[in-house]
Parts: structure tokens; C-alpha cells; sequence
């Protein structure tokens, strides 16, 4: 299976009810000066993040894996983005566009699930969105180091963000983006492991490589 502290200027985030009082001292003078923040208004913000989860990954290409956790997830959320990430240090097969396209396909069906491509730092395309949670799926023990470090960089970068973790269904847990790449590409069927789009678009992409 696979981004910003708030800033303290003066401009709230949408819906954030929290009321700033200055008192500023004479001008010049050094004088005294104290800012209030109402505590009712920071917990509707943090409550308001909490109901709007990412769920980043390179997508290359999107399983029935991938799927199946956003099936058990948008329940959870209000919102769910699907982060498709360019990722070009891992030198995707599949360009970011057609992985965006494909995985809109794929999750067309959950009305509160949105996808977009991004190219910047995770922290922050996570803080631009608003978002409060990080989704990460876990296939196995051997994940889970990757992504204790990187749930523990992602806590210093936005810690107003907590990462969930969550586990595929059983029949879904052996499958990887990279195993069906190399399946695909040296011709075995990978129909069962991905919506019928992503095998068409692997054949389709791996006829116009070999070209």
C-alpha cells in the first residue's frame, strides 16, 4: 500500500470561532500588551481538522487494497483526500496525471472521497487542505518501522495532526503496487488485485514503453 504549523498571523481558519483581544501600552513606551485566545474556538478548529483525513500514497498503480481501506475509512470522516503523490524519486511507471485519473475512477462512488495529485512536501499538502488526520494502511509487521518514523517526523512537522493507522481486509494484505507492476509487465493477469481501468492502463502503458 503509501504534507506547517498554523501560522499566527492575524487571519483565522474558516469556521474558527476564536476571539484575539489586544491591549497594546503607549506608543513608544514598551507598555504592557496581552492577546486572549477563547479556548471554545480552538476546539471547534481541532475538532472541525479531525473530520477531514488524508490518505497520501504514489498510487502506482491503485489495488483493490488501496480501495478496500477507503471503504472502511470514509465512513469515519466527513471528508477523505486521496493524496496522489508525484513521488519522483521513486520513478513511478505510471505518470501522475493517468495515477490521479485511474484512482478517481476507482473511488467514484464515495461521495465524500476526493483525489488530487501533489508535488509538494506532505506536511505541507496536509496543512493547505486542512487536514487533521493522516491515513496510513499497514499490510504487515514489516511496515510498521517505515512508518513509525515517519508517523514521528510527520508529528514534529504538524503536530495538529495525528496519523491513524489501519489494516486491509485478510484477502487484500499481500498485495503491493510494486508486485502488481511486475506481474503486469511480464504478462500475468493482475485483474484480481486491481479495478479493471488500472490493468487496461498497465497493458496499455507498458505497450507504449516497449514501442
Amino acid at each position: 500500500m503509501t504534507s506547517a504549523t498554523p501560522s499566527t498571523g492575524a487571519v483565522p481558519e474558516p469556521g474558527c470561532s476564536a476571539a484575539v483581544t489586544l491591549r497594546a501600552g503607549s506608543e513608544g513606551g514598551g507598555g504592557d500588551s496581552s492577546m486572549s485566545v477563547s479556548q471554545t474556538g480552538i476546539a471547534h478548529t481541532r475538532a472541525a481538522r479531525s473530520r477531514v483525513a488524508v490518505y497520501p500514497g504514489t498510487f502506482d498503480p491503485i489495488t483493490n487494497g488501496h480501495v478496500d481501506l477507503v471503504d472502511r475509512a470514509a465512513p469515519l470522516f466527513e471528508r477523505l483526500i486521496v493524496g496522489v503523490a508525484e513521488s519522483p524519486g521513486k520513478s513511478p511507471a505510471l505518470p501522475l496525471a493517468l495515477r490521479v485519473q485511474l484512482s478517481r475512477d476507482a473511488l467514484s462512488k464515495y461521495p465524500n472521497v476526493e483525489v488530487r495529485g501533489f508535488n509538494s512536501l506532505l506536511a505541507h499538502f496536509v496543512a493547505e487542505i486542512g487536514g487533521g488526520v493522516l491515513l496510513r494502511g499497514l499490510r504487515a509487521v514489516s511496515d510498521f518501522e517505515y512508518e513509525f518514523q515517519l508517523a514521528s517526523m510527520n508529528r514534529h512537522l504538524i503536530p495538529e495532526v495525528e496519523t491513524l493507522f489501519l489494516t486491509p481486509a485478510e484477502q487484500y494484505g499481500f498485495i503491493s503496487s510494486s508486485l502488481v507492476r511486475e506481474i503486469s509487465r511480464l504478462g500475468g493477469d493482475v485483474s484480481g488485485f486491481v479495478p479493471p481501468a488500472v490493468a487496461a492502463a498497465l497493458q496499455a502503458e507498458w505497450q507504449r514503453t516497449d514501442a
